[in-house]
Protein backbone atom coordinates (compact mmCIF):
# COMPACT_ATOMS: atom_id res chain seq x y z
CA UNK A 1 0.00 0.00 0.00
CA UNK A 2 1.15 3.37 -0.50
CA UNK A 3 2.39 6.12 1.97
CA UNK A 4 0.61 4.12 4.70
CA UNK A 5 1.17 0.71 6.78
CA UNK A 6 -0.82 -2.30 6.33
CA UNK A 7 -4.15 -2.29 8.61
CA UNK A 8 -4.08 -5.09 10.71
CA UNK A 9 -7.73 -6.88 10.21
CA UNK A 10 -8.37 -7.17 14.60
CA UNK A 11 -11.80 -8.85 15.57
CA UNK A 12 -14.68 -6.84 15.27
CA UNK A 13 -18.37 -7.13 16.19
CA UNK A 14 -19.95 -9.34 14.20
CA UNK A 15 -22.10 -7.19 11.07
CA UNK A 16 -20.23 -3.87 11.30
CA UNK A 17 -21.91 -1.52 8.96
CA UNK A 18 -20.46 1.45 7.26
CA UNK A 19 -23.23 4.11 6.51
CA UNK A 20 -21.14 6.55 3.81
CA UNK A 21 -23.12 9.83 2.87
CA UNK A 22 -21.65 11.75 -0.45
CA UNK A 23 -20.86 15.96 -1.01
CA UNK A 24 -22.74 18.50 -2.56
CA UNK A 25 -23.02 18.17 -6.41
CA UNK A 26 -22.38 14.40 -6.07
CA UNK A 27 -24.04 11.34 -6.24
CA UNK A 28 -23.75 7.55 -4.45
CA UNK A 29 -21.22 5.91 -7.55
CA UNK A 30 -19.15 8.39 -5.95
CA UNK A 31 -18.32 6.57 -3.25
CA UNK A 32 -18.74 2.76 -4.78
CA UNK A 33 -14.92 2.65 -4.71
CA UNK A 34 -14.21 3.34 -1.26
CA UNK A 35 -17.43 1.12 -0.03
CA UNK A 36 -16.50 -1.79 -1.79
CA UNK A 37 -12.31 -1.22 -0.29
CA UNK A 38 -14.20 -1.14 3.06
CA UNK A 39 -16.07 -4.17 2.36
CA UNK A 40 -12.58 -6.01 1.55
CA UNK A 41 -12.14 -5.65 5.05
CA UNK A 42 -15.18 -7.35 6.08
CA UNK A 43 -17.15 -4.24 6.45
CA UNK A 44 -21.01 -4.28 5.39
CA UNK A 45 -21.92 -0.62 3.61
CA UNK A 46 -24.97 1.27 2.88
CA UNK A 47 -24.13 4.30 0.78
CA UNK A 48 -27.10 6.59 1.21
CA UNK A 49 -27.60 9.74 -1.06
CA UNK A 50 -29.53 12.88 -1.98
CA UNK A 51 -30.68 14.36 -5.35
CA UNK A 52 -32.04 17.64 -3.56
CA UNK A 53 -29.08 20.42 -3.96
CA UNK A 54 -31.79 23.27 -3.15
CA UNK A 55 -32.39 22.62 0.03
CA UNK A 56 -31.32 22.61 3.81
CA UNK A 57 -28.88 20.67 5.17
CA UNK A 58 -31.26 20.00 8.00
CA UNK A 59 -34.05 18.54 5.94
CA UNK A 60 -31.13 16.36 4.32
CA UNK A 61 -30.28 15.66 8.27
CA UNK A 62 -33.51 14.71 9.08
CA UNK A 63 -33.64 11.89 6.29
CA UNK A 64 -30.84 10.33 7.14
CA UNK A 65 -31.46 10.34 10.79
CA UNK A 66 -34.80 8.65 9.81
CA UNK A 67 -32.06 5.98 7.76
CA UNK A 68 -30.02 5.63 10.98
CA UNK A 69 -33.15 5.08 13.22
CA UNK A 70 -33.80 1.95 10.78
CA UNK A 71 -30.34 0.64 10.45
CA UNK A 72 -30.16 0.88 14.38
CA UNK A 73 -33.32 -1.43 14.85
CA UNK A 74 -31.75 -3.95 12.32
CA UNK A 75 -30.77 -6.84 14.28
CA UNK A 76 -28.06 -7.53 11.14
CA UNK A 77 -26.32 -4.47 11.85
CA UNK A 78 -24.50 -4.69 15.26
CA UNK A 79 -22.26 -2.01 14.89
CA UNK A 80 -22.69 1.45 12.94
CA UNK A 81 -20.06 3.70 11.24
CA UNK A 82 -20.00 6.56 9.60
CA UNK A 83 -17.99 7.57 6.75
CA UNK A 84 -18.84 10.69 5.20
CA UNK A 85 -17.47 12.87 2.51
CA UNK A 86 -17.58 16.76 2.36
CA UNK A 87 -21.52 18.17 2.66
CA UNK A 88 -21.72 14.50 3.46
CA UNK A 89 -20.02 14.93 6.74
CA UNK A 90 -22.39 18.58 7.96
CA UNK A 91 -25.45 16.04 7.20
CA UNK A 92 -24.05 13.73 9.28
CA UNK A 93 -23.40 16.04 12.22
CA UNK A 94 -26.91 17.38 12.17
CA UNK A 95 -28.49 14.16 11.57
CA UNK A 96 -26.80 12.77 14.98
CA UNK A 97 -28.31 15.71 16.85
CA UNK A 98 -31.19 14.40 15.77
CA UNK A 99 -30.87 10.67 16.57
CA UNK A 100 -27.70 9.36 18.08
CA UNK A 101 -27.77 5.30 17.07
CA UNK A 102 -27.41 2.89 20.32
CA UNK A 103 -24.77 0.81 18.31
CA UNK A 104 -22.71 3.72 16.96
CA UNK A 105 -19.16 3.31 16.30
CA UNK A 106 -16.69 5.74 14.92
CA UNK A 107 -17.03 8.22 12.77
CA UNK A 108 -14.70 9.43 10.04
CA UNK A 109 -15.02 12.80 8.20
CA UNK A 110 -13.05 13.16 4.80
CA UNK A 111 -12.55 17.11 3.42
CA UNK A 112 -15.22 18.07 5.52
CA UNK A 113 -16.05 22.15 5.53
CA UNK A 114 -16.18 21.94 9.44
CA UNK A 115 -15.89 25.59 9.71
CA UNK A 116 -17.31 26.59 6.28
CA UNK A 117 -15.77 26.71 2.34
CA UNK A 118 -13.93 29.03 1.05
CA UNK A 119 -16.07 29.06 -2.13
CA UNK A 120 -19.26 28.35 -0.70
CA UNK A 121 -18.34 32.31 1.08
CA UNK A 122 -16.90 33.67 -2.55
CA UNK A 123 -20.26 32.01 -4.17
CA UNK A 124 -22.86 32.51 -2.07
CA UNK A 125 -23.87 36.17 -3.33
CA UNK A 126 -24.62 34.76 -7.01
CA UNK A 127 -25.83 30.98 -5.61
CA UNK A 128 -26.70 31.66 -1.77
CA UNK A 129 -30.52 32.28 -3.44
CA UNK A 130 -30.51 28.97 -5.81
CA UNK A 131 -29.16 26.41 -3.20
CA UNK A 132 -29.56 27.15 0.23
CA UNK A 133 -26.21 24.62 1.43
CA UNK A 134 -24.04 27.38 -0.24
CA UNK A 135 -25.42 29.91 2.64
CA UNK A 136 -25.21 27.76 5.11
CA UNK A 137 -21.10 26.13 4.37
CA UNK A 138 -19.84 30.08 4.42
CA UNK A 139 -17.21 30.54 6.59
CA UNK A 140 -19.16 33.14 8.58
CA UNK A 141 -19.31 32.59 12.20
CA UNK A 142 -23.20 32.90 11.97
CA UNK A 143 -23.63 30.21 9.22
CA UNK A 144 -25.45 26.99 9.85
CA UNK A 145 -22.07 24.89 9.55
CA UNK A 146 -20.55 27.78 12.15
CA UNK A 147 -22.88 27.23 14.87
CA UNK A 148 -24.01 23.74 14.41
CA UNK A 149 -23.36 22.16 17.79
CA UNK A 150 -21.37 18.59 17.49
CA UNK A 151 -22.39 15.85 19.90
CA UNK A 152 -20.45 15.26 22.43
CA UNK A 153 -18.63 11.90 23.10
CA UNK A 154 -18.11 11.10 19.26
CA UNK A 155 -14.94 9.14 17.84
CA UNK A 156 -14.02 11.36 15.05
CA UNK A 157 -11.20 10.70 12.63
CA UNK A 158 -11.09 13.54 9.62
CA UNK A 159 -9.00 13.13 7.05
CA UNK A 160 -7.74 16.65 4.72
CA UNK A 161 -6.56 16.87 1.25
CA UNK A 162 -4.09 19.23 1.09
CA UNK A 163 -4.32 20.73 -2.25
CA UNK A 164 -8.10 21.52 -1.66
CA UNK A 165 -9.56 24.16 -3.76
CA UNK A 166 -12.85 23.74 -1.36
CA UNK A 167 -11.76 23.50 1.79
CA UNK A 168 -9.01 24.28 3.91
CA UNK A 169 -7.21 21.60 5.91
CA UNK A 170 -7.42 23.98 8.60
CA UNK A 171 -11.39 24.32 8.26
CA UNK A 172 -11.32 20.16 8.43
CA UNK A 173 -11.38 20.29 12.38
CA UNK A 174 -14.55 20.30 14.52
CA UNK A 175 -14.23 21.98 17.74
CA UNK A 176 -14.15 18.67 19.00
CA UNK A 177 -11.63 16.14 19.97
CA UNK A 178 -10.29 14.31 16.57
CA UNK A 179 -7.97 12.16 15.00
CA UNK A 180 -6.80 14.15 11.85
CA UNK A 181 -4.54 13.22 9.01
CA UNK A 182 -3.99 15.52 5.49
CA UNK A 183 -2.90 13.60 2.21
CA UNK A 184 -1.02 15.36 -0.30
CA UNK A 185 -4.41 15.06 -3.20
CA UNK A 186 -7.47 17.34 -4.15
CA UNK A 187 -11.25 17.36 -2.63
CA UNK A 188 -12.64 14.95 -4.61
CA UNK A 189 -9.51 12.43 -4.52
CA UNK A 190 -9.55 11.32 -1.34
CA UNK A 191 -12.76 8.68 -2.10
CA UNK A 192 -10.42 6.83 -4.92
CA UNK A 193 -7.16 6.68 -3.36
CA UNK A 194 -5.88 3.56 -1.65
CA UNK A 195 -4.16 4.67 1.36
CA UNK A 196 -7.35 7.06 1.66
CA UNK A 197 -9.29 4.01 2.09
CA UNK A 198 -7.10 2.09 4.31
CA UNK A 199 -7.25 4.85 6.85
CA UNK A 200 -10.46 4.94 6.90
CA UNK A 201 -10.24 1.53 8.17
CA UNK A 202 -7.31 1.59 10.33
CA UNK A 203 -9.66 4.20 11.88
CA UNK A 204 -12.86 2.40 11.92
CA UNK A 205 -10.62 -0.34 13.16
CA UNK A 206 -8.82 0.70 16.21
CA UNK A 207 -10.20 4.75 16.81
CA UNK A 208 -6.67 5.95 15.36
CA UNK A 209 -5.46 6.29 12.15
CA UNK A 210 -2.67 4.21 10.74
CA UNK A 211 0.94 5.83 11.22
CA UNK A 212 2.38 6.87 7.66
CA UNK A 213 5.27 4.90 5.88
CA UNK A 214 7.26 8.33 6.20
CA UNK A 215 6.21 11.01 7.95
CA UNK A 216 7.40 14.49 7.87
CA UNK A 217 6.63 17.34 10.45
CA UNK A 218 4.34 19.68 9.19
CA UNK A 219 3.59 18.26 6.01
CA UNK A 220 0.93 16.23 3.76
CA UNK A 221 1.05 12.49 5.12
CA UNK A 222 1.64 13.77 9.44
CA UNK A 223 -1.17 11.61 11.23
CA UNK A 224 -1.70 14.75 14.17
CA UNK A 225 -2.25 12.11 17.17
CA UNK A 226 -2.66 15.75 20.12
CA UNK A 227 -6.21 14.80 19.45
CA UNK A 228 -7.03 18.78 20.23
CA UNK A 229 -9.48 20.27 18.77
CA UNK A 230 -10.08 23.05 16.39
CA UNK A 231 -6.69 25.82 16.57
CA UNK A 232 -7.59 28.32 18.98
CA UNK A 233 -6.97 31.16 16.29
CA UNK A 234 -10.62 30.04 15.47
CA UNK A 235 -13.09 32.02 17.52
CA UNK A 236 -15.84 29.38 18.42
CA UNK A 237 -19.09 30.59 18.28
CA UNK A 238 -21.62 30.69 20.81
CA UNK A 239 -23.01 26.92 20.92
CA UNK A 240 -20.81 25.01 19.06
CA UNK A 241 -18.52 22.18 20.52
CA UNK A 242 -20.50 22.49 23.64
CA UNK A 243 -21.58 19.25 25.79
CA UNK A 244 -24.69 19.68 28.09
Amino acid sequence: MTGTQSVTRLPRTPHERVALVHGFLANKLMLALLARRLRHHGYQTRVWGYGNMCCSILRHAERFAAELRRMDADPACGRLHLVTHSMGCIIARAALGMFRPSKLGRFVMLAPPNRGSRVATAAERVFGGIFRPVTELTTVPTSLVNTLPIPPGLDIGVVAAAHDLLVTPESTRPDVHHDHVTLPCMHSSLLFRRDAAELVAGFLATGSFPLPATATPGRAGEVDRSRRPALASWSRPPGVGESS
